[in-house]
């Protein structure tokens, strides 16, 4: 399976299951995908932990009145048909209720960010 759709996958599940913390086996695209996430206020805190003799990622959520941050998710590109955006085919995502999240030539971008570099990239998922 494509690690960065079960890693989105996790997030979401875990956060509407009211989870304080996810954590998955970690990796370098993970970690910034992670931290781009913790950048636009989607997650709390990234660490990278060792449990078990392997490194993992610790990602703690973030929810609002009890209610979770993140209610969805939607993977753009997969491995079978990859999604690449020009910048000026970068638009909100809900009217600005959610994020969208590219791999650029400058790494691992939000939309706002790649919009404000001038870069376009693959385009990894959708959030909100």
């Amino acid at each position: 399976m494509d690690p960065i759709s079960n890693m989105i996958i996790m997030i979401k599940n875990g956060s509407t299951a009211g989870k304080a913390t996810v954590s998955f086996p970690y990796s370098k695209i993970k970690n910034a995908v992670a931290l781009c996430l913790q950048k636009e206020g989607y997650v709390k805190d990234v660490a990278k932990k060792v449990k078990k003799d392997h490194p993992v990622l610790e990602i703690e959520l973030v929810y609002t009145d009890k209610k979770p941050k993140i209610s969805g998710v939607e993977r753009i590109s997969k491995q079978s048909r990859r999604v690449y955006f020009g910048m000026r085919d970068i638009h909100t995502v809900l009217g600005g209720k959610g994020v969208l999240v590219l791999s650029t030539p400058k790494g691992i971008l939000s939309g706002r960010d790649a919009r404000r570099e001038q870069v376009g990239g693959e385009a990894l998922f959708k959030i909100w």
